[in-house]
């Protein structure tokens, strides 16, 4: 059987200029790369690289002393070759439309317009090449009033509405714990970058893809989303309760918390009478969702009484066995330890050449592939060190392209 790094990837000859930093570009760049494409990173030396080279600690600890691989930086940037290039220099720019010109696709997160003084823009290097798909990521779009503006997640968070509906009811607005919507927005840019590299294929046409963080966020709204557009009711923050759904939320026991997320009268029906309730389910209060919903804080008090006294353990196992959604509520070491977590490959270990420890530890790719598995071929590079072989890599690459 021929061992899963031999096997050419799903993007195996796709060749990626790639011009991004920070999470939303290069998670897009990243996953492109576990799939099998080459990704030539362009970082600027001036500035040493992308910003989260800089935003720790923590820091993989280098054999020199001087680590440029902070956690952040690690965790969306393996399977990349870095090149360092000023993009403000002759040289710089010239090395950049030259891996432009014979790449695939150019994806960049510049402020729409910044790239035009150095004829890496889209529509200077479209021109040229007809077939090239261009992927710009801003935070706001390269139209509309506030196209001006710099993004980041937090701002795509607040602006786009997520925050208001995260937190506690009488907390403050809250973010989500990690950067949601830089991975969401390179997400889209993969599904945009690959739908517009299928209609090249059987087209010859390339086109330009304009995506903005905040555009992103407000899809992913979801059902919140529709839920105003539907009722013209602004949705509020319920903590961890469902707007749609009860019981669907977080509940102490007797020692700690666990997870109800009851999906339908069934389920329901089955919850009651694990916990000695039957009568709950027939009761009109609670019979059918929209009832519970109507009655949910009657609810909520009836079924907190319930758990309060009871272990962990005993509850989910009881659940478990009528086949009522229920969990824990793991932290980051539980969720990662975990034996599900192992047997699923959420995290992988990379060697590393320049580390101390000699590897390097990344979260998994969560795509399971039959044919064409993910690859961890290079982990996450230090800055500029594939510069000198910039050209070559491009060549290799193209060979490999044209052999497929």
């Amino acid at each position: 059987m021929t061992d899963a790094s031999d096997r050419p990837g799903a993007l195996d000859g796709l060749i990626v200029c790639d011009l991004t930093r920070i999470l939303a570009g290069p998670t897009a760049t990243q996953l492109m790369g576990d799939l099998g494409a080459t990704i030539l990173k362009i970082e600027n030396p001036g500035t040493g690289g992308d910003d989260t080279r800089a935003w720790g600690p923590p820091y993989a600890e280098t054999r020199d002393g001087q680590s440029d691989l902070s956690a952040y930086f690690m965790a969306a940037n393996r399977n990349k070759h870095s090149i360092a290039a000023d993009i403000a220099s002759e040289a710089g720019a010239a090395l950049v439309r030259e891996i432009a010109m014979q790449a695939d696709v150019v994806i960049e997160n510049f402020k729409p317009g910044g790239l035009a003084k150095y004829g890496l823009d889209a529509d200077t290097l479209c021109a040229a090449r007809p077939d090239l798909v261009y992927c710009s990521i801003s935070g706001f779009g390269q139209t509309g009033p506030n196209r001006h503006l710099a993004g980041y997640d937090l701002m795509a968070q607040g602006y786009g509405g997520i925050m208001s509906l995260t937190g506690a009811p009488d907390g403050p607005p809250m973010k989500v714990g990690v950067g949601i919507a830089d991975v969401m927005c390179g997400m889209y840019a993969t599904v945009g970058i690959l739908a517009a590299l299928r209609h090249r294929d059987r087209t010859g046409q390339g086109q330009h893809i304009d995506l903005a963080l905040v555009d992103a966020q407000m899809a992913w709204l979801i059902n919140e989303g529709t839920n105003f557009l539907t009722s013209g009711t602004v949705p509020e923050r319920r903590g961890n309760a469902h707007p749609n759904i009860a019981p669907y939320d977080v509940f102490a026991c007797a020692d700690g918390h666990v997870i109800l997320a009851v999906g339908n009268d069934g389920q329901f029906a089955r919850f009651a009478g694990a916990l000695g309730r039957p009568d709950l389910a027939g009761d009109p209060r609670f019979a059918t969702n929209p009832a519970r919903l109507k009655n949910r804080a009657d609810l909520t008090t009836i079924i907190t009484e319930i758990l309060a006294p009871l272990a962990q353990c005993d509850i989910l196992e009881r659940l478990a066995g009528e086949t009522v959604p229920a969990g824990p509520i793991h932290n980051v070491a539980e969720a990662l330890t975990s034996d599900q977590a192992r047997a699923r490959g959420a995290v992988v270990e990379m060697a590393h050449p320049e580390c101390i420890k000699e590897s390097v530890q990344l979260l998994g790719n969560p795509l399971k592939f039959s044919q064409t598995p993910v690859q961890y071929r290079t982990p996450p590079p230090r800055m500029g060190q594939d510069s000198a072989a910039a050209l070559d890599l491009l060549r290799s690459a193209i060979l490999r392209r044209n052999r497929g």
